[in-house]
């Protein structure tokens, strides 16, 4: 099957190879004229009856063959085939010479068919070679010469009809011919030729690779047993040199073309000039130099292709059969040229040849549809040269038709598919009409499904799939196409050899489709492969290959992308650098010129915007201008240009202040928003950023009409569908900026619809690494308090509660959807459900995207169910407020401008708002550096450090931030100090609000976000009346609430006193803390402990499936780069978050965690409660215990004894709701013992 970008391939690198005998003996014509004259004088002068009329008659009819094999003419041919088969018709069935005359009549028929194309003579000639066969004795000296002609007859049908069964019959024959022939017998050369025939037929068919590895054998067989002064030696070095062709396209071994280059090359030598061969070495000499060119690009080898191609051409008369063909070799030559070279005139050639070719093809003849394929071909490139509509219109009808004279099952049946979805696909990208595309794609499925496994051309059939999946992704934006493309691509790179030649361009393609997978879901590694697949091509590719600009274009993206990912200028420089050459070494005249122009323009953008450097700004500008003004004005990347022009010129506006500037962009913006079709994935952001040019121009002239505009674009911008879930979020942000400043009542709308992406924008099938990135990079928790702020002023605060929930630990509420309970459905969906959200949850599965997709088809069946219409939507405020049926929760939200409080008082009425009027953001953050300081000088088993961190009422300075002695208090004076600001500016507003609600005491959650996270809230109270707790979301809460209780009541203990961790202190305290709670949980009770070596990752695995309970003490470390690193440190290994998020625990109640910062989370990520209590919780426990930071070690045993003493004392059944008291009353006695604020406080209490 043909490349994509080659129309014959076949014919011109895979030629038919010629069956053997010399076509003539060196006799002139003028002896068989005599020899013609005399044997009819003869044949007249004789009776029919005569004994030796026939004999006669077949002398004749052998001599019009001899000269027609010299003379060409086609009148000889249909003479002799007339005279033989007289000769036959008169032979008796039982005639002992019927078979040999049978097999003269055969071969004639061969030739005719071969010269004229009739299907009857083929299918004439294969039936007379089966009698002549079955009438010859097996014994008979003359059976392997009619075998061997029988195979050739098969091949020939083969050839025109595909037939399989014809092939694998030729090979037997063929076979069983050399079989029969003695070693030196004179034609065993040229029957083992004939073998070498069949099995190329048959491994072009099939692709096995056994069948051409012994068609090299015996070639190179059949050129050792011939003499070099024999007339078909050089027809058999030809041979030879084909198979070593066909063998080099398989596995892309050099050496085996340029054995096929040296052996046709000495066919030539040895074939006189005027030798009527002479036109088809030179024919096959010129393969070999354009196979070359093709792997090697260098165009001396191309030039040597077209040349000869035009000698063979010359030599070829008029009316010869081969004259198409060979017209139809140069054309591809021709065309590779220009594609080389940029000549107009040579594609201007290969068309005149082309329609040559197809005028002197036969309208019946099996090689019409090739010829008409490879004229579409021409009219294709001169399509995309002149973007002439009628050329493209040209080339899909002549595909059409070529695919139309082509047999169901022949053999190139899928070689006329795939050139009818090229041209489709060539006439989608120049006119955008979608279903061009999906026709294509339709063909080339069809095609895919028809090649078999391991042929050779099934790693062509998957790229040119992949492209056009790949096409469709970048019009409709739907991941599955691209996931589709990538799985191909990676199939046909697998199946390409290392070292063959189309292996650079599947690496490129897939390099760019793994590239356009990070633009959509942003995983940098997905980048970082991008680029190494890209960098690999490149080097692969020659210096002077055409398709190395655009594989440095290529590049040069990826290096602009990894620069607006990590900003390392090198990555930038690296850009323009692979930019400039590729632009370089792009003709003038190029139809790509445009598109390297405008590429080259990114990186000089991206750089001024870096260093700030006017000229970069001008060179992008320049750069677009020439793009734009060499791109047709029907082109599909009119738009995009357009686009890319009217940045520039936006940017030069803001440097430069000149209003031309600023209207040419207004007006390229909109060119570009009216060029761009509804379905495009660029919609949205041309939107976009026509709306950002009419708000600057909406600040200068206050134009009513620009505000309405602004507000239409916006909108439409956030609402195409096949934009990405990012380009949603920054359109919507845009808005909202816009809507702050001059239209505020936008606000809610706008967060609203903002807020409903995070489900897409944070992809549930990505790693929760992947999607803390995204959470970091589009500062996700800013947002959230931005939105907050805005719609307290705005709206009720029920909406502001519903927004609040769907901002606040994203991750963290998916980790708790997949482990959502799912009672009341029926059972099969109940199972599927829970299977495919585990699969998900464990992120084990290389198939995620089909793991999401089945997990979102089966949500959608769950939520036809009564009862389920809302299952997992964004819940409503009547649903969130019964977070609060046990106690009220307090959210409480930082922002620059303000810092506020929202109460949701019980399960029935609305939330409260408390403003804090004296708190602001940087006081927060300031309390929030005397935490951070006492955690980074605290670890259990280490004493509290003398003085925490410098601290006073208002902001602090760097160096009485880090321990200078001017004004230092003692660390209980500032926790005190801390504790009462904390105290009076923000607990006690909360507290005299819910008083005057009724409220007075009992349980009592905080919702802490952003700069309010971690701070110990729970302590400032003097004298309080409050069980206190801490949550990450209404949604957990609920989510504990719903779960019912396990009914297993076995607690399993884990203490680890030493770990091989570097630098983890030895914990004096945890074997008595082990044994005060073994000594206080007894019978009844299933009490498993696990000490010292016995507490090995894969022991506290086990328990925390088996247990309701567990106390976990011993070392922890929290990760703040990667939080679900986070781990506790047991004997021989650690037990990370990631892992302990990945398992089922379906009997979870709750964990005490007593290790170092088990409350702490990522300062980044402070709405993610990713520390390891949050964990715990997201994992499936209903209630943690655990420490902002460590406690004291002689501490443990005491709260632990406590804690379990009016859990499990006195016979009682514990519940899971009494561990925030037991916690309370531990505290409460830890504190009576007068130890100081870094003991007590650090242990909270988490869900419910």
């Amino acid at each position: 099957m043909k490349q994509q970008d080659s129309s014959v391939a076949k014919e011109t690198g895979l030629g038919q190879v010629s069956h053997g005998g010399s076509p003539g003996s060196g006799q002139n014509m003028q002896e068989n004229v005599t020899e013609i004259e005399s044997l009819q004088q003869l044949v007249e002068q004789t009776s029919p009856g005569h004994l030796y009329y026939p004999e006669y008659q077949m002398q004749l009819g052998q001599a019009f063959r001899s000269r027609y094999n010299k003379s060409d003419d086609s009148e000889d041919l249909q003479a002799a085939v007339r005279v033989f088969q007289a000769v036959v018709d008169l032979t008796p069935e039982d005639h002992p010479d019927r078979a040999w005359r049978l097999q003269n009549l055969a071969i004639s028929l061969v030739e005719r068919y071969q010269r004229l194309g009739n299907l009857q003579d083929i299918e004439a000639a294969v039936q007379h070679h089966q009698q002549a066969v079955k009438l010859t004795p097996e014994n008979h000296p003359d059976k392997a010469g009619r075998l061997q002609d029988l195979a050739i007859s098969l091949i020939e049908r083969y050839r025109r009809l595909g037939n399989l069964q014809d092939i694998h019959a030729a090979v037997q024959h063929s076979q069983e011919a050399v079989k029969l022939t003695p070693e030196n017998h004179p034609d065993k050369a040229g029957r083992l030729q004939e073998l070498t025939i069949s099995l190329i037929e048959m491994y072009r068919r099939l692709g096995n690779l056994q069948d051409i590895e012994a068609a090299v054998q015996h070639s190179q067989e059949a050129v050792r047993l011939t003499p070099e002064n024999h007339p078909d030696k050089a027809r058999r070095l030809q041979s030879l040199a084909i198979s070593y062709t066909d063998r080099y396209h398989k596995l892309g071994n050099l050496q085996d073309l340029e054995a096929a280059l040296q052996y046709n090359q000495e066919a030539v030598k040895l074939t006189p000039e005027n030798h009527p061969d002479r036109a088809e070495g030179l024919k096959s000499l010129a393969v070999c130099y354009a196979d070359r060119y093709r792997r090697l690009g260098n165009h001396q080898d191309l030039g040597a292709a077209v040349q000869h191609f035009q000698k063979a051409v010359k030599l070829t008369l008029e009316d010869h059969p081969d004259k198409a063909v060979r017209l139809q070799c140069l054309v591809v030559c021709l065309i590779e040229r220009y594609r080389w070279l940029g000549n107009l005139q040579d594609l201007e050639s290969a068309l005149q040849y082309e329609q040559e070719a197809v005028k002197l093809t036969p309208e019946d003849s099996p090689d019409k549809a090739r010829r008409l394929e490879s004229l579409a071909t021409c009219y294709t490139e001169r399509y995309q040269r002149l973007r002439n509509p009628n050329d493209i219109e040209a080339a899909v009808q002549y595909h059409q038709q070529a695919m139309k004279l082509t047999p169901e099952n022949h053999p190139e049946q899928v070689e006329r598919l795939q050139s009818v979805a090229i041209s489709l696909i060539q006439r989608y990208r120049g006119l955008g009409n979608l279903q061009d595309l999906e026709s294509a794609l339709q063909y080339q499925q069809e095609v895919v499904k028809l090649i078999p496994k391991d042929h050779p051309d099934e790693a062509v059939g998957l790229q040119s799939l992949a492209v056009s999946f790949s096409d469709r992704y970048q019009r409709l934006g739907n991941l599955q196409d691209l996931e589709q493309a990538i799985k191909h691509l990676q199939e046909a790179v697998r199946l390409t050899p290392e070292n063959h030649p189309e292996k650079v361009g599947r690496l490129q393609c897939l390099g760019g489709c793994v590239g356009d997978r990070y633009q959509r879901l942003g995983n940098i590694q997905d980048l970082e492969l991008a680029l190494q697949y890209k960098q690999e091509a490149v080097k692969l590719t020659p210096e002077n290959h055409p398709d190395k600009p655009g594989r440095l274009a290529s590049l040069g993206n990826s290096f602009i992308a990894r620069y607006r990912r990590l900003e390392n200028l090198q990555d930038l420089e690296a850009a323009v650098q692979h930019h400039q050459e590729a632009v370089k070494l792009t003709p003038e005249d190029s139809p790509d010129k445009a598109g390297r122009l405008e590429s080259l323009g990114t990186p000089y953008t991206d750089r001024y915007q870096r260093l700030g450097n006017h000229q970069d700004l001008e060179k992008a500008v320049q750069h677009y201008q020439e793009a734009v003004k060499l791109t047709p004005d029907h082109h599909r990347a009119m738009g995009g240009r357009l686009h890319n022009l009217a940045i520039s010129f936006s940017m030069r506006y803001e440097k430069l202040g000149n209003l031309q500037d600023l209207e040419a962009a207004v007006q390229h913006y909109q060119e570009a928003v009216k060029l761009t079709p509804e379905d495009h994935p660029d919609k949205a952001v041309r939107l976009q950023y026509l709306a950002d040019s009419l708000v600057a121009r909406y600040k200068i002239f206050q134009n009513p009409k620009d505000l309405q505009d602004i507000h239409q674009y916006y909108s439409l911008s956030f609402k195409v569908i096949s934009s990405t879930p990012e380009e949603s979020w920054e359109a919507a942000l845009h808005w909202e900026a816009f809507a702050a400043q001059f239209d505020p009542t936008y606000s809610i709308t706008v967060y609203l619809a903002a807020f409903s992406l995070l489900p897409e924008l944070l992809w549930i099938g990505h790693s929760i690494s992947v999607r803390h990135d995204l959470l970091r990079r589009l500062d996700i928790s800013k947002v959230t308090s931005a939105a907050i702020k805005s719609c307290i002023k705005l709206s009720p605060l029920t909406s502001v509660v519903e927004i609040l929930e769907q901002g606040l630990a994203t991750t963290f509420q998916q980790m708790l959807q997949l482990k959502t309970a799912i009672d009341g459905l029926p059972d099969e969906q109940a199972q599927n459900f829970k299977q495919l959200s585990m699969k998900l949850y464990s992120e084990g599965s290389d198939d995620s995207m089909s793991i999401v997709n089945q997990r979102n088809n089966l949500l959608k069946e769950i939520r036809k169910q009564p009862g389920f219409e809302f299952f997992l939507l964004p819940k409503s405020y009547s649903a969130l407020c019964q977070a609060a049926q046990q106690g009220p929760v307090v959210i409480l939200n930082s922002h620059k401008e303000s810092c506020d409080g929202i109460i949701i008082l019980d399960s029935t009425s609305d939330p409260v708002h408390v403003a804090f009027s004296n708190v602001t953001l940087d006081l927060l953050h300031s309390h929030s550096v005397v935490l951070k300081g006492l955690c980074g000088h605290r670890v259990r088993g280490q004493p509290a450090s003398a003085v925490l961190f410098g601290y006073k009422e208002g902001l602090l300075s760097s160096q009485e931030r880090f321990g200078h002695r001017e004004g230092l208090l003692s660390s209980k004076e500032r926790f005190a100090n801390m504790l009462t600001w904390l105290w009076t500016h923000i607990v006690e507003p909360v507290y005299k609000t819910l008083e005057s609600h009724g409220i007075c005491g009992g349980r009592l959650w905080w919702l802490p976000t952003g700069a309010f996270t971690g701070l110990p809230l729970h302590a400032c109270p003097p004298n309080d009346h409050f069980i206190h707790s801490y949550t990450a979301t209404l949604g957990s809460l609920l989510e504990a609430y719903n779960k019912s209780s396990s009914g297993i009541d076995k607690l399993g203990v884990v203490g680890v006193t030493q770990t091989d961790s570097q630098g983890a202190n030895y914990l004096y305290g945890v074997g008595p803390e082990v044994e005060s709670i073994l000594s206080t949980v007894q019978e009844p009770y299933d009490v498993s402990c696990f000490q010292g070596d016995q507490a090995t990752v894969g022991a506290v695995k086990t328990q925390l499936q088996n247990c309701s309970w567990l106390h976990l003490a011993c070392h922890g470390t929290q990760n703040l780069i990667q939080p679900t690193k986070s781990c506790l440190l047991l004997y021989g290994g650690n037990l990370e978050l990631e892992t302990i998020l990945q398992m089922p625990l379906e009997n979870a109640e709750v964990v005490f965690l007593a290790a170092c910062q088990t409350a702490m989370g990522d300062s980044e990520l402070v709405n993610e409660s990713f520390h390891l209590g949050g964990g715990f919780i997201a994992a499936g426990f209903r209630g943690a215990i655990g420490t902002l930071w460590s406690m004291q070690d002689q501490d443990g045993p005491l709260v632990a004894k406590s804690v379990y003493s009016y859990l499990f004392g006195n016979g009682r059944q514990p519940q899971a709701t009494d561990a925030a008291e037991a916690l309370h009353l531990a505290v409460k006695e830890l504190r009576q013992r007068n130890v100081s604020y870094e003991r007590w406080v650090p242990f909270i209490h988490m869900g419910i």
